[in-house]
Protein backbone atom coordinates (compact mmCIF):
# COMPACT_ATOMS: atom_id res chain seq x y z
CA UNK A 1 0.00 0.00 0.00
CA UNK A 2 1.26 3.78 -1.09
CA UNK A 3 1.18 6.64 1.31
CA UNK A 4 -1.27 9.07 0.38
CA UNK A 5 -0.61 12.05 -2.24
CA UNK A 6 0.98 14.49 0.00
CA UNK A 7 -1.15 17.71 -1.74
CA UNK A 8 -4.23 16.14 -0.31
CA UNK A 9 -3.13 15.07 3.40
CA UNK A 10 -1.30 18.62 3.67
CA UNK A 11 -4.28 20.62 2.38
CA UNK A 12 -6.58 18.83 5.30
CA UNK A 13 -3.48 19.38 7.67
CA UNK A 14 -3.57 23.14 6.61
CA UNK A 15 -7.59 23.30 7.12
CA UNK A 16 -7.26 22.10 10.82
CA UNK A 17 -4.65 24.29 11.67
CA UNK A 18 -6.97 27.60 9.46
CA UNK A 19 -9.73 26.64 11.18
CA UNK A 20 -8.74 26.16 14.71
CA UNK A 21 -7.12 29.79 14.83
CA UNK A 22 -9.75 31.28 13.61
CA UNK A 23 -12.48 29.65 15.74
CA UNK A 24 -10.13 30.96 18.63
CA UNK A 25 -10.34 34.13 17.45
CA UNK A 26 -14.15 34.16 17.51
CA UNK A 27 -15.68 36.99 19.49
CA UNK A 28 -19.42 36.08 19.05
CA UNK A 29 -21.90 33.44 18.66
CA UNK A 30 -22.83 34.60 15.35
CA UNK A 31 -19.21 34.98 14.14
CA UNK A 32 -18.48 31.45 15.54
CA UNK A 33 -21.24 30.01 13.60
CA UNK A 34 -20.19 31.72 10.67
CA UNK A 35 -16.93 29.68 10.89
CA UNK A 36 -18.90 26.47 11.35
CA UNK A 37 -20.41 27.09 8.19
CA UNK A 38 -17.36 27.79 6.50
CA UNK A 39 -15.47 24.78 7.41
CA UNK A 40 -17.77 22.31 8.30
CA UNK A 41 -20.83 22.72 5.97
CA UNK A 42 -22.48 21.39 3.44
CA UNK A 43 -20.24 23.42 0.87
CA UNK A 44 -17.82 23.93 3.20
CA UNK A 45 -14.35 23.83 3.02
CA UNK A 46 -13.98 20.14 4.56
CA UNK A 47 -16.77 19.00 1.86
CA UNK A 48 -14.98 20.58 -0.94
CA UNK A 49 -11.76 18.69 0.19
CA UNK A 50 -13.98 15.20 0.48
CA UNK A 51 -14.73 15.48 -3.38
CA UNK A 52 -11.48 14.82 -4.31
CA UNK A 53 -11.61 11.20 -2.45
CA UNK A 54 -13.31 10.19 -5.37
CA UNK A 55 -10.18 10.52 -7.60
CA UNK A 56 -7.68 8.70 -5.05
CA UNK A 57 -7.45 4.79 -5.34
CA UNK A 58 -9.26 2.45 -3.74
CA UNK A 59 -6.44 1.13 -1.03
CA UNK A 60 -5.87 5.17 -0.29
CA UNK A 61 -8.82 6.39 0.84
CA UNK A 62 -9.02 4.75 3.88
CA UNK A 63 -6.10 6.47 4.92
CA UNK A 64 -7.31 9.97 3.73
CA UNK A 65 -10.84 8.94 5.39
CA UNK A 66 -9.54 8.32 8.81
CA UNK A 67 -7.55 12.00 8.25
CA UNK A 68 -10.55 13.32 7.38
CA UNK A 69 -12.58 12.56 10.10
CA UNK A 70 -9.70 13.17 12.62
CA UNK A 71 -9.74 17.08 11.33
CA UNK A 72 -13.63 17.63 11.39
CA UNK A 73 -13.93 15.94 15.06
CA UNK A 74 -10.77 18.53 15.81
CA UNK A 75 -12.56 21.43 14.36
CA UNK A 76 -15.96 20.40 16.16
CA UNK A 77 -14.21 20.00 19.30
CA UNK A 78 -13.02 23.43 18.94
CA UNK A 79 -16.42 24.96 17.86
CA UNK A 80 -17.95 23.41 21.24
CA UNK A 81 -15.06 24.97 23.39
CA UNK A 82 -15.39 27.98 22.24
CA UNK A 83 -19.01 28.13 22.21
CA UNK A 84 -19.27 27.53 25.50
CA UNK A 85 -16.51 29.78 26.28
CA UNK A 86 -18.32 32.40 24.42
CA UNK A 87 -21.81 31.54 26.25
CA UNK A 88 -20.48 32.18 29.74
CA UNK A 89 -19.23 35.04 28.51
CA UNK A 90 -22.30 36.00 27.57
CA UNK A 91 -23.78 35.30 31.03
CA UNK A 92 -21.73 36.50 32.82
CA UNK A 93 -22.21 39.90 31.12
CA UNK A 94 -25.27 39.74 31.36
CA UNK A 95 -25.36 39.35 35.49
CA UNK A 96 -22.30 42.34 35.58
CA UNK A 97 -25.26 44.24 33.48
CA UNK A 98 -28.57 43.45 35.24
CA UNK A 99 -26.51 43.67 39.10
CA UNK A 100 -28.71 45.82 41.40
CA UNK A 101 -26.65 47.72 44.00
CA UNK A 102 -28.18 46.64 47.38
CA UNK A 103 -27.24 49.31 48.98
CA UNK A 104 -28.74 51.64 47.03
CA UNK A 105 -31.89 53.99 49.18
CA UNK A 106 -35.33 52.35 47.58
CA UNK A 107 -38.32 54.00 45.42
CA UNK A 108 -41.43 55.18 48.52
CA UNK A 109 -43.91 54.28 47.46
CA UNK A 110 -46.98 55.28 49.31
CA UNK A 111 -49.32 52.71 51.07
CA UNK A 112 -52.92 52.48 49.41
CA UNK A 113 -55.79 52.48 51.48
CA UNK A 114 -59.55 51.31 50.99
CA UNK A 115 -61.90 54.07 49.93
CA UNK A 116 -64.67 55.21 52.33
CA UNK A 117 -67.16 54.02 49.87
CA UNK A 118 -65.23 50.29 49.59
CA UNK A 119 -65.42 50.17 53.16
CA UNK A 120 -68.34 50.68 53.87
CA UNK A 121 -70.06 48.38 51.15
CA UNK A 122 -67.18 45.79 52.55
CA UNK A 123 -68.63 46.45 56.34
CA UNK A 124 -72.77 45.91 55.04
CA UNK A 125 -71.65 42.45 53.09
CA UNK A 126 -69.78 41.38 55.83
CA UNK A 127 -72.65 42.03 58.33
CA UNK A 128 -75.64 40.26 56.21
CA UNK A 129 -73.36 37.49 55.26
CA UNK A 130 -73.14 37.02 58.68
CA UNK A 131 -76.47 36.84 59.53
CA UNK A 132 -77.04 34.12 56.52
CA UNK A 133 -77.20 36.38 53.24
CA UNK A 134 -75.59 35.76 49.53
CA UNK A 135 -74.12 38.36 47.46
CA UNK A 136 -75.85 38.71 44.00
CA UNK A 137 -74.88 40.92 41.73
CA UNK A 138 -76.57 41.94 37.79
CA UNK A 139 -75.86 44.05 35.21
CA UNK A 140 -75.54 47.82 35.26
CA UNK A 141 -76.91 48.18 31.86
CA UNK A 142 -80.67 47.09 32.30
CA UNK A 143 -83.48 46.46 30.22
CA UNK A 144 -86.58 48.37 31.30
CA UNK A 145 -88.69 45.09 32.55
CA UNK A 146 -85.72 44.65 34.83
CA UNK A 147 -85.52 47.95 36.22
CA UNK A 148 -89.14 48.83 35.94
CA UNK A 149 -91.89 46.62 34.71
CA UNK A 150 -91.55 43.53 36.68
CA UNK A 151 -91.00 46.04 40.00
CA UNK A 152 -94.92 46.57 39.57
CA UNK A 153 -93.91 50.05 37.46
CA UNK A 154 -95.16 50.04 34.11
CA UNK A 155 -95.02 53.01 31.65
CA UNK A 156 -97.41 54.65 32.55
CA UNK A 157 -97.11 54.32 36.25
CA UNK A 158 -97.08 58.10 37.76
CA UNK A 159 -93.73 56.20 40.34
CA UNK A 160 -91.47 56.50 37.23
CA UNK A 161 -91.87 60.12 37.60
CA UNK A 162 -89.53 60.21 41.19
CA UNK A 163 -86.83 58.77 39.33
CA UNK A 164 -85.37 60.41 36.14
CA UNK A 165 -83.36 58.05 34.45
CA UNK A 166 -80.78 58.13 31.88
CA UNK A 167 -82.09 56.24 28.50
CA UNK A 168 -79.69 54.41 26.10
CA UNK A 169 -80.17 54.64 22.46
CA UNK A 170 -80.77 50.83 21.56
CA UNK A 171 -83.33 51.29 24.40
CA UNK A 172 -82.47 50.16 27.28
CA UNK A 173 -81.77 52.07 30.28
CA UNK A 174 -79.03 52.76 33.12
CA UNK A 175 -80.08 51.01 35.97
CA UNK A 176 -82.01 53.38 38.50
CA UNK A 177 -81.46 50.44 41.61
CA UNK A 178 -79.84 47.57 42.36
CA UNK A 179 -83.68 45.81 42.91
CA UNK A 180 -83.00 44.71 39.10
CA UNK A 181 -80.66 42.12 40.65
CA UNK A 182 -83.74 40.74 43.12
CA UNK A 183 -85.67 40.42 40.04
CA UNK A 184 -82.72 38.34 38.35
CA UNK A 185 -82.26 36.13 41.05
CA UNK A 186 -85.89 35.42 41.82
CA UNK A 187 -86.08 34.29 37.96
CA UNK A 188 -83.47 31.61 38.53
CA UNK A 189 -84.01 30.44 42.03
CA UNK A 190 -86.79 29.28 44.13
CA UNK A 191 -87.13 30.55 47.90
CA UNK A 192 -85.92 30.59 50.22
CA UNK A 193 -84.08 33.45 49.45
CA UNK A 194 -81.59 35.66 51.22
CA UNK A 195 -79.62 37.73 49.23
CA UNK A 196 -77.65 40.88 49.41
CA UNK A 197 -76.87 43.08 46.23
CA UNK A 198 -74.15 45.80 46.43
CA UNK A 199 -73.76 47.93 42.73
CA UNK A 200 -73.52 51.18 41.26
CA UNK A 201 -77.20 53.34 40.42
CA UNK A 202 -77.35 56.32 38.22
CA UNK A 203 -80.57 58.89 38.27
CA UNK A 204 -80.46 62.52 36.93
CA UNK A 205 -80.59 63.88 40.48
CA UNK A 206 -79.01 67.73 40.65
CA UNK A 207 -75.78 67.44 42.45
CA UNK A 208 -75.82 68.62 45.73
CA UNK A 209 -74.77 67.98 49.54
CA UNK A 210 -76.34 64.93 50.15
CA UNK A 211 -77.00 63.92 46.23
CA UNK A 212 -75.21 62.21 43.59
CA UNK A 213 -76.20 61.02 39.56
CA UNK A 214 -73.97 58.29 40.00
CA UNK A 215 -73.98 56.85 43.43
CA UNK A 216 -73.19 52.99 45.18
CA UNK A 217 -76.45 51.13 46.74
CA UNK A 218 -76.92 48.09 48.90
CA UNK A 219 -80.16 46.52 48.52
CA UNK A 220 -81.29 43.02 51.03
CA UNK A 221 -83.95 40.75 49.73
CA UNK A 222 -85.49 37.79 51.41
CA UNK A 223 -88.28 35.85 50.60
CA UNK A 224 -89.98 32.98 52.46
CA UNK A 225 -92.96 31.56 54.04
CA UNK A 226 -94.50 33.32 56.83
CA UNK A 227 -92.34 36.69 56.68
CA UNK A 228 -93.69 39.92 58.22
CA UNK A 229 -92.88 43.62 59.07
CA UNK A 230 -91.65 42.60 62.39
CA UNK A 231 -89.02 40.50 60.97
CA UNK A 232 -88.14 43.51 58.76
CA UNK A 233 -87.50 45.52 61.64
CA UNK A 234 -86.04 43.39 63.52
CA UNK A 235 -83.44 43.01 60.89
CA UNK A 236 -82.78 46.72 59.70
CA UNK A 237 -82.51 47.81 63.85
CA UNK A 238 -79.86 44.58 64.47
CA UNK A 239 -78.09 45.69 61.13
CA UNK A 240 -78.15 49.09 62.05
CA UNK A 241 -77.14 48.40 65.72
CA UNK A 242 -73.90 46.21 64.13
CA UNK A 243 -72.82 49.46 61.45
CA UNK A 244 -73.13 52.42 63.62
CA UNK A 245 -73.60 51.66 67.38
CA UNK A 246 -76.24 50.71 69.75
CA UNK A 247 -76.78 54.32 70.74
CA UNK A 248 -77.76 56.18 67.22
CA UNK A 249 -81.20 56.95 67.17
CA UNK A 250 -83.30 55.76 64.47
CA UNK A 251 -86.73 56.30 63.12
CA UNK A 252 -89.29 54.50 60.66
CA UNK A 253 -91.52 56.59 59.12
CA UNK A 254 -94.58 55.47 56.25
CA UNK A 255 -93.27 55.86 52.85
CA UNK A 256 -94.59 54.45 49.59
CA UNK A 257 -92.70 52.34 46.58
CA UNK A 258 -93.99 50.63 43.93
CA UNK A 259 -92.39 47.44 44.67
CA UNK A 260 -93.08 46.95 48.38
CA UNK A 261 -96.50 47.06 50.29
CA UNK A 262 -96.44 48.39 53.24
CA UNK A 263 -93.27 50.88 52.65
CA UNK A 264 -91.05 52.73 55.27
CA UNK A 265 -88.19 55.04 55.08
CA UNK A 266 -85.36 54.73 57.87
CA UNK A 267 -84.12 57.76 59.47
CA UNK A 268 -80.87 58.13 61.45
CA UNK A 269 -79.63 61.04 63.11
CA UNK A 270 -77.33 62.88 62.10
CA UNK A 271 -75.38 66.15 62.94
CA UNK A 272 -78.06 67.02 64.95
CA UNK A 273 -81.12 66.43 62.41
CA UNK A 274 -83.04 63.35 60.98
CA UNK A 275 -81.04 61.50 57.70
CA UNK A 276 -82.42 59.20 55.47
CA UNK A 277 -80.65 56.65 55.33
CA UNK A 278 -82.62 53.47 54.16
CA UNK A 279 -85.94 52.84 52.37
CA UNK A 280 -87.74 49.28 52.87
CA UNK A 281 -91.07 47.90 52.66
CA UNK A 282 -92.75 43.99 52.18
CA UNK A 283 -92.59 42.89 48.68
CA UNK A 284 -95.16 43.68 46.30
CA UNK A 285 -97.83 40.69 45.90
CA UNK A 286 -97.32 41.56 41.91
CA UNK A 287 -93.49 41.47 41.89
CA UNK A 288 -93.66 37.81 43.22
CA UNK A 289 -96.49 37.29 40.99
CA UNK A 290 -94.04 38.36 37.98
CA UNK A 291 -91.52 36.17 39.08
CA UNK A 292 -93.96 32.78 39.57
CA UNK A 293 -94.01 33.14 43.09
CA UNK A 294 -97.43 32.54 44.74
CA UNK A 295 -97.99 35.20 46.94
CA UNK A 296 -100.34 32.93 48.51
CA UNK A 297 -97.33 31.05 49.71
CA UNK A 298 -94.70 33.36 50.19
CA UNK A 299 -94.44 37.09 51.26
CA UNK A 300 -91.02 38.45 51.64
CA UNK A 301 -89.09 41.95 52.57
CA UNK A 302 -86.64 43.94 50.65
CA UNK A 303 -84.62 47.65 52.45
CA UNK A 304 -81.99 49.00 50.16
CA UNK A 305 -79.74 52.00 51.14
CA UNK A 306 -76.43 54.33 49.22
CA UNK A 307 -73.54 53.50 50.38
CA UNK A 308 -72.08 57.25 49.93
CA UNK A 309 -75.32 58.59 53.18
CA UNK A 310 -73.80 55.51 55.48
CA UNK A 311 -70.37 56.91 54.93
CA UNK A 312 -71.06 59.92 55.86
CA UNK A 313 -72.88 59.19 58.78
CA UNK A 314 -70.15 56.66 60.02
CA UNK A 315 -67.36 59.31 58.99
CA UNK A 316 -69.39 62.31 59.80
CA UNK A 317 -68.45 63.78 56.36
CA UNK A 318 -70.78 66.71 55.41
CA UNK A 319 -70.93 66.71 52.06
CA UNK A 320 -70.73 63.90 49.55
CA UNK A 321 -69.07 65.30 46.76
CA UNK A 322 -65.92 65.16 48.92
CA UNK A 323 -66.00 61.33 48.31
CA UNK A 324 -65.68 61.83 44.75
CA UNK A 325 -62.99 65.01 44.91
CA UNK A 326 -59.84 62.27 44.78
CA UNK A 327 -58.46 64.91 47.50
CA UNK A 328 -55.86 62.89 48.83
CA UNK A 329 -55.42 65.05 52.32
CA UNK A 330 -59.08 63.86 52.60
CA UNK A 331 -58.60 60.31 51.23
CA UNK A 332 -56.00 59.99 53.48
CA UNK A 333 -57.96 60.62 57.05
CA UNK A 334 -59.22 56.85 56.46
Amino acid sequence: MTNPPESLNDQLEALRRDAEGEVAAAQTLDELEQFRIKFLGKKGQLSQLLGAMGKLPPEERPLIGALTNEVKDAIQSALDSKKAALQAAQIQAQLEAETLDVTLPGVYRPQGRVHPISGVIDRVIDIFVGLGYTVAQGPEMETDYYNFEALNTPADHPARDMQDTFYLPDGNLLRTHTSSVQIRYMSENEPPIRIVSPGRCYRRDTVDATHAAVFHQVEILAIDEGLTFTDLKGTIKVFLQEMFGDDLPVRFRASYFPFTEPSAEVDVQWRGRWLEVMGCGMVDPNVLKAVGYDPEVYTGFAAGFGAERFAMVLHQIDDIRRLYASDLRFLRQF
